[in-house]
């Protein structure tokens, strides 16, 4: 868990430099808001159409040496952002960088299915989670010291922050491909006992719980419970994406430095930390799951809207922090939803698919953003948006997840019910 927590700390770094760099970046090379926000959007673009396929690969070679292939192909396209020269440049390299780190998410949700029985994962899944939050704090500080050393070596300061954030990856790639084993079958500090117990008790649940295994894992993407999830899991990553995104450009109208806006960027990822790990644990406490992916969803709307009508930047920048925290934190309970009902390369792909699509939240809130801010002129107005739609996607996770929880208790409780998947072979090969 450490080991994969330092590699999403390290691609969440290389994943957020750009909210940095653009508050020097966009003036360098003449970009408008919203070529920029069009720009930063491609990633997912990238991301969506090659997460699939990466994950399937990842489950039939194994996580050390396909994490060190996206760790090594991250970190180079990051570098060469920072030499970027014009706009055509920035939007194939952002676009390239998407494709290049596309599977390691749900590459990583795949693997924890592979290591963590079920009433463990949500926590385990928050933990990794955790990396996220440290990256932003971490970035936050580091982001706005490396724009000020515009001028260090003939480069300016947006050059900076993506070279400084670009060569760790290329070094963590190495590491990973030494020590990263492919499972636990293969983990050096587990005894053989150990691994007995966990591979009969991960047995007994995918054996027990009504899981899908297809004969094709692409058939998992004709399954209606992958995308019933996927279609609500949207509003998650818009909203993260719209609010990490955007809150450097949020706290420099307070009128501080490069430097202390960094700084003052960490105090919403430090309470999104606490937020990651208390949730899953309260979740796991009381047996609920539901609302603990709901209820956080909610919490953050209602924060983001009022970030908005306060009158004072102190109160709107502790409505963000607020909002910060509920957007991550619905989603390690959230996570471990899927692998209760599919296994195996079907895992892999439904996982994937629920990523990929739910990112494409990222790319609207990165054109939904700017276009909103250029037209109103106000940087807290694309916050009513934000809140709208996290809204209408905590009320609908409401929806499908006591839709998903019937079903589940209907497979394990009586003979087998007709299927989400609708596919006849799909719904055979799960039986």
């Amino acid at each position: 868990m450490p080991l994969l927590g330092l590699m999403y700390l390290i691609a969440y770094i290389d994943r957020q430099n750009i909210s940095y760099a653009k508050l020097q970046m966009v003036g360098d090379l003449g970009l408008s808001e919203s070529v920029y926000g069009l720009g930063a959007s491609l990633f997912f673009l990238g991301y969506f159409l090659f997460e699939v396929p990466a994950n399937v690969f990842l489950e039939r070679v194994g996580a050390r040496r396909w994490f060190a292939r996206i760790m090594a192909t991250w970190g180079l396209v990051t570098v060469l952002l920072g030499f970027t020269q014009n706009t055509a440049m920035f939007y194939v390299l952002r676009f390239l960088l998407g494709v290049a780190e596309a599977g390691f998410f749900p590459g990583v949700l795949f693997a924890l299915t592979l290591w963590f029985p079920q009433s463990h994962r949500a926590a385990m899944i928050g933990w990794f989670m955790i990396a996220s939050a440290l990256a932003n704090a971490v970035g936050a500080g580091i982001g706005g010291a490396l724009l000020d050393l515009d001028g260090l070596l003939g480069l300016k300061g947006w050059q900076w922050v993506f070279v400084a954030t670009g060569l760790p990856a290329l070094v963590l790639a190495v590491v990973v491909l030494r020590i990263l084993p492919d499972g636990p079958e293969k983990a050096p500090w587990l005894a053989p006992a150990q691994r007995d117990w966990l591979a009969r008790t991960l047995k007994h649940e995918r054996d027990t719980g009504g899981h899908v295994e297809h004969g094709n894992p692409f058939q998992a993407l004709l399954d209606k419970r992958v995308w019933m999830l996927a279609s609500v899991y949207v509003a998650f990553p818009l909203a993260a994406y719209g609010l990490s995104y955007w809150l450097p450009t949020v706290v420099k109208g307070f009128g501080v430095s490069n430097t202390a806006n960094g700084f003052i960027n960490i105090i919403p990822w430090i309470v999104t930390a606490f937020a990651l790990w208390w949730v899953p644990r309260h979740s796991a406490r009381t047996g609920e799951q539901i609302w603990h992916v709901a209820g956080p969803g909610l919490i953050a709307a209602a924060a983001l809207a009022a970030s908005v009508v306060v009158p004072y930047p102190s109160l709107q920048f502790a409505f963000l922090c607020v909002a910060a925290a509920g957007v991550f934190s619905a989603q390690p309970v959230f996570w471990s939803m899927p692998a209760t009902f599919l296994k195996g390369a079907s895992a892999a792909a439904g996982i994937a698919a629920i990523n990929s699509v739910g990112n494409l939240g990222g790319f609207i809130s990165q054109n939904a953003v700017p276009f909103i801010r250029d037209r109103t002129g106000s940087t807290f107005a694309p916050m009513y948006f934000l809140s709208a739609c996290l809204t209408v996607g905590a009320i609908l996770m409401f929806v499908v997840l006591s839709a998903l929880r019937r079903d589940a208790a209907r497979r394990t409780a009586g003979p087998p019910v007709h299927d989400f998947v609708e596919s006849p072979a799909a719904s055979g090969a799960g039986r």
